[in-house]
């Protein structure tokens, strides 16, 4: 474009922030509000079915799931989520970018409902179940990663871009958050109502019938964010520049936009209609290998590399947990009263942690920059990790030092790498790769959870037989766990070199379509 830049998209460069930009906040971010909700609640009610599915009443613990169990209910969705941001987001620069959003809510909203209603006479029935219907939630929720972030790229000015980009990730962390609020009213209420017995006092009695019901109205939940927001996803217009520069019709694109936003020249006449000509090369060119394949190549490592850290995190919780005494002895507790002290301690890891993390990057991304704080991010990570492990034997008797150190970690890692991986996949590939690359680069990170949760899930067991998780075999133990999780931070603090800054430049600036597209006036 260079001099003769695309008057629709200068002047959604230079919009002012306005009253529907806030609107596509909160519209793409209910969607990540329920992507979060989904994704984390199950880690709120996994010890419920292990109870109610899998309890031997002549042993002195409670039930628990089984290892392979525990890893499909987990890991399931992310397979989803891995394989609906691949698919997704390929189909988002096929078809557009508004043609497929809805279909994703539409699917998170059916397969969170038949999540709760999950059927069957046996554990393996009912575990079966939910599995099938959380792989396919996972893929309306993993085709919500890049359809969000690219529409919201694609509405923002460049001034705030960033911001606008990280608050609809942020919102994410008040799904987190909500999730184990919503659980701690939920148990409460049937505790209350459904009062039982400790496990140790009366094996049988500690799971009440009725605590069968705990854990389906918690998952079904998740359905009602994504339904009040239906509507106004639907009302959204296709983004002006896949309109422009992927279907190559300025004059729609300048209608669309006009009619959401206040923007000065958007008009233009028929006699006016610029024809976009440009080079079309795709995925698989030597061109895009040239000009975007090291930036791919690092917004999948970074990603794929934080996320192997972040999810592996919430194994330890636990263990901390129990050892500050905000999660006492399962024995010690009924059914649904453990689950309110596992949603009452994640709850305040969240808000003291999580959500303030995601805050401060919106905060300050269009200040510092993605570069700076992706890099001071995967820096406090690795620092905290070492800070964890190599005292750990001085940490299993200074719970409160542990926990604030194990806070710091996900406040870096949301004011970090977290939100940074999510948004500049969405800025720094052309327009009609857009959403493809982000999918690559969301599915890599997904790879990175399933790498996080599941390998580290066995490798932290301890080698003590009396410490390790009944069913699993001896590991490597937390603290080289923890010394692992660190170099993997490291490599993502060596591959955020890589990674272009957006900060302040147009969307064909940093993707460099300014340098392929010029304009023809009819």
């Amino acid at each position: 474009m260079g001099k003769d830049q695309l008057r629709v998209l200068h002047a959604l460069d230079t919009a002012k922030t306005q009253y529907y930009h806030f609107t596509a906040i909160v519209i793409a971010g209910m969607g990540f509000f329920t992507d979060a909700y989904d994704l984390f609640s199950i880690s709120l009610i996994t010890k419920l079915l292990g109870r109610i599915y899998y309890t031997d009443l002549s042993s002195p613990t409670p039930g628990t799931l089984p290892p392979n169990v525990a890893a499909l209910i987990n890991g399931v969705a992310f397979i989803g989520t891995l394989s609906g941001q691949l698919f997704f987001g390929w189909l988002g620069d096929r078809l557009g970018r508004k043609t497929v959003y809805g279909f994703t809510l539409i699917l998170m909203i059916v397969c969170s409902v038949a999540s709760g209603m999950s059927f069957g006479t046996t554990p393996k029935a009912v575990m079966s179940t939910i599995c099938f219907f959380r792989f396919w939630l996972g893929v309306g929720i993993g085709g919500d990663y890049p359809l969000s972030a690219v529409i919201m790229s694609e509405y923002a000015n460049k001034k705030t871009r960033g911001a606008f980009i990280a608050a609809v990730f942020a919102m994410q962390g008040f799904g987190i958050l909500f999730g184990g609020i919503f659980t701690i009213i939920v148990s409460t209420a049937f505790n209350n109502a459904y009062p039982a017995p400790s496990y140790e006092v009366d094996h049988a009695a500690s799971t009440v019938r009725q605590a069968d019901f705990v854990w389906r109205v918690i998952v079904a939940f998740g359905a009602l964010p994504a339904f009040l927001t239906f509507y106004w996803r639907m009302q959204m217009p296709e983004t002006a520049r896949y309109t422009a520069l992927v279907a190559k019709n300025a004059k729609q694109a300048a209608n669309d936009m006009s009619s959401v936003l206040q923007t000065q020249s958007m008009a233009l006449e028929d006699d006016d209609m610029p024809i976009l000509l440009g080079d079309d090369w795709g995925l698989f060119s030597r061109e895009f290998l040239h000009r975007h394949g090291l930036h791919l190549l690092a917004t999948t490592t970074t990603w794929f590399f934080l996320d192997i850290a972040f999810y592996s995190q919430n194994l330890f919780q636990k263990d901390i947990f129990s050892k500050v005494g905000w999660i006492p002895p399962a024995k010690t507790l009924n059914a649904i009263e453990e689950v309110f002290k596992i949603a009452r301690a994640q709850t305040i890891i969240a808000l003291c942690g999580t959500v303030p993390g995601y805050w401060f990057t919106v905060a300050l991304i269009d200040v510092i920059g993605r570069f700076w704080i992706q890099l001071m991010g995967f820096f406090m990570m690795t620092l905290f990790m070492l800070g964890l492990a190599f005292p750990y034997e001085y940490w299993t008797n200074h719970h409160v030092g542990f926990v604030v150190m194990y806070g710091f970690t996900f406040f870096f890692a949301n004011f970090g790498p977290n939100a940074t991986t999510f948004i500049v996949p969405a800025e720094i590939f052309p327009a009609r790769l857009r959403s493809t690359c982000h999918g690559i680069s969301a599915a890599a990170g997904k790879a990175g959870a399933i790498v996080g949760s599941f390998a580290f899930l066995y490798a932290s067991q301890s080698k003590n037989p009396v410490e390790r998780d009944k069913g699993y075999r001896a590991g490597i133990g937390t603290r080289n766990s923890l010394f692992l999780l660190a170099i993997s931070n490291f490599f993502g603090l060596i591959m955020t070199f890589f990674v272009p800054e957006a900060k302040g430049r147009s969307l064909e600036e940093v993707s460099r379509e300014n340098e392929e597209v010029f304009i023809v006036l009819s």
